[in-house]
């Protein structure tokens, strides 16, 4: 079967590195770019021609893809996705959905040819510069990861806010954002089937080497992160929405609190040490506190609708909380795009423009009313709790492809050169 090969950091230079990537509205902690391997070497003896050319192919062009785009997923790319319609992340996973159904043919059935190429990957969040398996679910597991990542990296590029014709701030359309919610939802599907249908392939001793990339509590933290933006998306909309009641804002904001959560519980344990791992971390810290200060701003809205003294204060301390964690949630975004690789915020839109205008004036009226009775210290420790809400938002119901016919026309092939063979040495 193989054994498992991590080569240290130190050892190459396979790893590229931008030293900034831009405007980020979703984070996407690099692309990890596949490496050649000679499928003939490996399998010639148990393939036929025709499929070990057609994998050959279809993974060297992912190879040339990705080794091209990585590098680019950084400022330049915004004007590249601009002209272009995002042409390049889209020819990329289509590379990938066409290399899968051909890839799932070495483990189809339990086959042993999963065990017989060695498939390099070049990490980004792991020290090691690059893992290679003999295994193919490893493959697979790779392939989803990146396909996951293009469709985060894609909706980045949709959620920029670009300037309007008619002169006003930049904003980002409904038709956009509508948009964005699917592909957030698509990116979530890849990952949660790469946690559910993949990973239970691997055995426990090759799941704990995986790098960090493609450690389970990563790919569950990357698909609540994507689950997390989409909510946020809803949010803007809703806030948009003249229908929209607070109720709604609040149901929205509280949701987005616990995918936040819940990221950062699955992320916070791991070593993520070097660059692009750290800023993963630092990215879901900001968004978790901007999420809080969201939910408590709409949680003390609707509690300052009560007619009592005690809902009042109770408006007040949440309000309050909202404030404290929204002057965090800007010290947390200034520390994420300090971090290597460096990046900026976009021009404010959708749910904090309205709210970076919003809490802080909101908070200030209703402080001032109740100036004697409400100290920072123990508005802090009499904030009402959050209420608890269903997680609404779910990723697609993505399933593995079925194998591809190419695999079907190979054993029936083989089938036929057996029974010819044993007609010969009859006669």
């Amino acid at each position: 079967m193989g054994c498992l090969v991590s080569t240290p950091k130190e050892s190459g230079v396979n790893r590229r590195r931008p030293g900034n990537i831009g405007e980020v509205s979703v984070y996407v902690p690099g692309f990890r770019i596949p490496k050649p391997v000679d499928f003939f070497l490996s399998l010639g003896d148990h393939l036929s021609k025709s499929i070990l050319e057609r994998l050959s192919a279809l993974r060297t062009h992912i190879v040339v893809m990705a080794g091209q785009e990585a590098p680019t997923v950084t400022r330049t790319r915004r004007r590249t996705a601009t002209q272009h319609g995002g042409s390049t992340l889209s020819d990329l996973h289509q590379a990938l959905e066409d290399y899968l159904p051909v890839l799932l043919g070495l483990v189809k059935d339990g086959s042993q040819l999963q065990y017989r190429v060695q498939f390099v990957w070049v990490n980004q969040e792991d020290d090691a510069e690059e893992t290679s398996m003999p295994n193919a679910w490893y493959e697979v597991l790779s392939v989803l990861h990146l396909m996951a990542m293009l469709s985060l990296s894609q909706a980045n590029l949709l959620l920029l806010p670009r300037s309007s014709a008619d002169g006003y701030q930049p904003k980002v359309s409904e038709e956009n954002r509508r948009a964005c919610i699917d592909i957030l939802l698509r990116a979530a599907g890849y990952l949660d089937c790469a946690v559910r249908q993949v990973l239970p392939q691997l055995p426990t001793e090759v799941r704990r080497s995986l790098p960090i990339d493609l450690a389970e509590g990563v790919l569950r933290a990357l698909c609540l992160q994507a689950l997390g933006e989409g909510v946020d998306i809803q949010l803007g909309m809703a806030i948009d929405s003249a229908k929209a009641t607070l109720a709604v804002k609040r149901r929205l904001a509280c949701e987005m609190v616990k995918y936040w959560q819940q990221a950062q519980d699955n992320i916070m344990n791991l070593r993520l040490a070097n660059g692009w791992g750290e800023k993963h971390r630092l990215f879901i810290k900001w968004k978790f506190v901007e999420a809080k200060a969201t939910a408590y701003y709409y949680h003390g809205l609707i509690l300052d609708e009560g007619n009592t003294e005690k809902s009042h204060g109770m408006a007040v301390a949440a309000l309050q909380a909202a404030d404290e964690y929204f002057k965090e949630s800007k010290r947390a975004s200034e520390a994420f795009n300090a971090a290597a690789p460096l990046s900026r915020n976009p021009p404010l839109w959708g749910t904090m423009k309205y709210l970076s205008e919003k809490i802080p004036k909101d908070t200030s009226s209703k402080v001032r009313i109740n100036r004697d009775l409400y100290s920072y210290e123990r508005i802090m420790e009499t904030a009402p709790t959050l209420p608890d809400f269903a997680l609404a938002l779910k990723p697609d119901e993505y399933q593995l492809p079925s194998v591809h016919s190419c695999w079907y026309e190979e054993n029936l092939s083989r089938g036929q050169t057996g029974t010819n063979q044993v007609a010969g040495d009859r006669r």
